[in-house]
């Protein structure tokens, strides 16, 4: 099914692309530096952020959900680090570069640092002054070869292990928020006798099930938020996880391809049982930041996140499409599982952005 394009949406599109070149001229900026300790910030005045308490770190700020987010923020009044966490990052942001010029429009409220995700020490060192941490999770297999593998799902879980200790550590951050996925609590036995129909941020999807249908992508998300959970509760830490269903948004398939393609794995007993739901990356951005803003008050626990559940054969083949698959991957059918149509919830979610809304308008 076709959706008309509104002007709102048309001119999200051109922030996020605007931003993305400001993303670029860093990356060039970057170059010039090639032979120069990582560790030090791009922007010299940054050190000399007035308000502590609207610094914040996105790890992963290169990936697509990544700048989106940044760009969020910088919206919201926040100053940003982005933490580069390999030399395959910086690769893509040359790739992507169109201009060897320096946007002057937030360059004084971005900052960029590297960090590998094995060292805890330089990751504490890169959340030194940060008020909160972003951690995205954003990772695959730079090779592209391979796609999302188990040894991927492995990385992951550790990285956000150590991102979730390095917090820990930091005496300046105070909140973390965690992006995993809705796969973590989809894939549950659909054959369990009295299995609840209703799925939602009480909800964690089975990890001997996603072993056994091979499912490296939910399994990796799945395991990385139970680690950064019990690691958040023995060592205090605020912590909230959104939990998103596949990631949309402008040219996602080809800004987000291992990532997406990784998703779908099981797509049409997804689809089948009523669990195959996206959201939009401007929408994902938006909830991390209602969510953050919102620890020091309401905001605790798991919150799942999507803005459309496909339930057509019309919008799979469409989602199909755009992905650059075939519709039968989505919504063939298959004598495998027996459809089991679920419900699936983000009332959560939405009840603490309308929240958040009212109160905006309140104080307008």
């Amino acid at each position: 099914m076709g959706i008309a394009r509104t002007q709102d949406e048309e001119s999200d599109r051109r922030e996020f692309e605007d931003f993305r070149m400001t993303l670029v001229a860093l990356a060039a900026m970057e170059r010039s530096k090639e032979n120069e300790d990582f560790k030090g910030l791009i922007s010299p005045d940054f050190a000399n952020v007035e308000h502590q308490d609207k610094l914040v770190c996105v790890t992963s700020g290169v990936s697509f959900l990544g700048l989106a987010l940044v760009n969020r923020l910088l919206l919201h009044g926040y100053s940003v680090r982005i933490l580069v966490d390999n030399q395959e990052d910086v690769e893509k942001l040359r790739e992507m570069q169109v201009s060897g010029e320096m946007m002057a429009a937030c360059n004084n409220k971005i900052s960029v640092v590297m960090a590998k995700p094995t060292e805890i020490q330089g990751l504490t060192e890169a959340f030194d002054g940060c008020r909160g941490v972003f951690h995205t999770s954003a990772f695959v297999d730079p090779a592209g070869i391979s796609g999302y593998s188990k040894s991927m799902a492995e990385i992951e879980v550790k990285a956000s292990e150590n991102v979730m200790k390095a917090c820990a550590r930091t005496a300046s951050v105070k909140n973390c928020v965690l992006t995993s996925s809705l796969l973590a609590c989809i894939w549950r036995d659909s054959y369990q006798p009295q299995l609840p129909t209703l799925v939602n941020h009480d909800c964690w999807s089975n990890e001997s099930l996603c072993m056994d249908k091979k499912l490296w992508f939910a399994l990796g998300k799945l395991k990385a938020e139970k680690v950064s959970w019990k690691i958040a509760e023995e060592m205090g830490l605020k912590l909230t996880t959104i939990c998103p269903g596949l990631i949309t948004g402008p040219e996602f398939s080809h800004r987000n391809p291992t990532a997406t393609i990784a998703y779908l794995k099981g797509a049409q007993e997804m689809y089948a049982n009523g669990l195959l739901a996206t959201v939009d990356v401007i929408r994902l951005a938006e909830a991390h930041v209602s969510v953050y803003e919102a620890m020091d008050k309401t905001a605790s626990g798991r919150y799942v996140c999507f803005d459309r559940i496909i339930e057509r054969d019309d919008e799979a083949e469409k989602l199909a499409t755009d992905i650059g698959m075939p519709a039968h991957n989505i919504c063939g059918s298959s004598l495998e599982f027996i459809p089991t149509h679920f419900q699936l919830s983000n009332k959560k979610l939405n009840n603490l952005m309308s929240t958040t809304l009212r109160n905006c308008y309140a104080q307008s």
